[in-house]
């Protein structure tokens, strides 16, 4: 009888939990070279992050939506620039990701530690969806996730247009994307 209670254990399905973002900061970074200034990195950030994540096992649902009109930088112009044209947020206002999976954390999930993780999941700019890889860490500390992650591609992956204006000699063809999160068991 021992022996069958063995296997039952093994095949238990993993439970699920659920957390939800208690705090949030999203930030762009685009390399980009200014006529007066040289090559610098324009650095967008917003703290207008929501959404829910429910974990079991490996396997990720919910959503993550970041308000793209929140976005700022250290000039307006550029801000202004950005939500009028390559964003276009008077039509899309938000970005949304909405994870698949989660590689690198143990199960069941631990009360406290740090792990690499790389989170998979369909990130949709301006109704174009592509599936994005985040790379970065997950710290546990209790009933809190504190969560860093970092992703990258060209523009045209989302059919978004290089900034072209007077000021600016040129723009690298890559965007990189960052979150820090608060994430709190639900």
């Amino acid at each position: 009888m021992r022996g069958w209670v063995w296997v039952w254990v093994l095949f238990l399905p993993v439970l699920a939990q659920s957390f939800e973002v208690a705090q949030g900061e999203a930030r762009y970074r685009v390399r980009e070279q200014l006529v007066q200034v040289g090559i610098t990195d324009a650095v967008g950030t917003t703290k207008a992050v929501r959404g829910q994540v429910t974990l079991q096992g490996s396997r990720a649902s919910g959503e993550f939506v970041v308000d793209l009109r929140e976005l700022r930088s250290d000039q307006s112009r550029r801000d202004n620039y950005l939500r009028q044209n390559t964003l276009q947020t008077d039509r899309f206002p938000t970005a949304t990701f909405r994870p698949k999976e989660v590689r690198g954390l143990p199960s069941p999930l631990p009360q406290s530690g740090r792990f690499p993780v790389q989170v998979v999941g369909d990130l949709t700019l301006r109704e174009v969806t592509e599936e994005v890889v985040w790379e970065g860490e997950a710290e546990f500390k209790g009933g809190e996730v504190q969560v860093l992650l970092k992703t990258e591609f060209p523009f045209e992956k989302f059919r978004l247009v290089q900034p072209r204006v007077a000021v600016v000699l040129s723009v690298e063809n890559r965007i990189r994307l960052e979150v820090e999160l608060t994430l709190r068991r639900r």
